[in-house]
């Protein structure tokens, strides 16, 4: 019970064209009332004015007539008052809301400042000045290696750029662990004039 009394109330956010724009639609509720009270009564003194004419009271059928279009005038005017009550509350709540898109716009303004604040006219130039001169040192470099490199050269580049993007090293072929076989030596031959030479001794030896 203590926490529920000990509870601060939160601050109203009724501003004071609420509470003016309540009072009008009182006011307007008020008299629409009064004109439909008007309206009744206005229609039963017809009734009864019909009546007295029928009853030859034409002195008194008269005078309720009389009565009645005075109070025909006050209705009209009732009218006018609840169109101009209804013409206020819309302005006042269109007011109200050209108020929050200033408030918006204001909001809106400021952060714009406060960004161009923080980057200048100057500052987007430099930037725009690098990034150009970067797309054409890079444009310069493609142009020259366009035409060194080979159809192969070019895919094999782009492997390794893919390659090192995804965080992978480049596979390449492994080197055997084993020893090579040794190659066996084959003797050089002879020349043709010196085995020539040697033929007619090999025969007499033979011989």
């Amino acid at each position: 019970m203590g926490n529920i009394f000990g509870r601060k109330r939160r601050p109203t956010r009724v501003t004071e064209q609420d509470r003016a724009v309540l009072q009008l639609k009182q006011q307007r509720d008020k008299l629409k009332q009064y004109q439909k009270k008007i309206t009744v009564q206005l229609e039963k003194e017809r009734l009864l004015a019909k009546q007295l004419l029928k009853d030859g009271k034409k002195e008194k059928a008269l005078l309720l007539l009389k009565k009645k279009r005075y109070q025909d005038q006050l209705l009209d005017k009732t009218e006018n008052q609840i169109s101009n009550l209804e013409r206020m509350v819309q302005d006042i709540e269109f007011a109200q809301i050209e108020m929050k898109v200033i408030e918006g716009l204001k909001v809106g303004n400021d952060c714009l400042k406060k960004m161009h604040e923080v980057m200048s006219i100057e500052e987007v130039e430099r930037i725009m000045d690098e990034t150009q001169e970067a797309i054409e040192y890079q444009r310069q470099i493609d142009d020259m290696l366009a035409g060194s490199l080979t159809q192969e050269d070019e895919d094999a580049v782009l492997a390794e750029l893919e390659a090192i993007t995804q965080g992978e090293e480049v596979e390449l072929p492994e080197v055997p662990s084993e020893s090579l076989p040794e190659v066996p030596e084959v003797p050089e031959e002879e020349p043709e004039r010196e085995r020539v030479r040697k033929q007619p001794e090999r025969e007499m030896l033979a011989a």
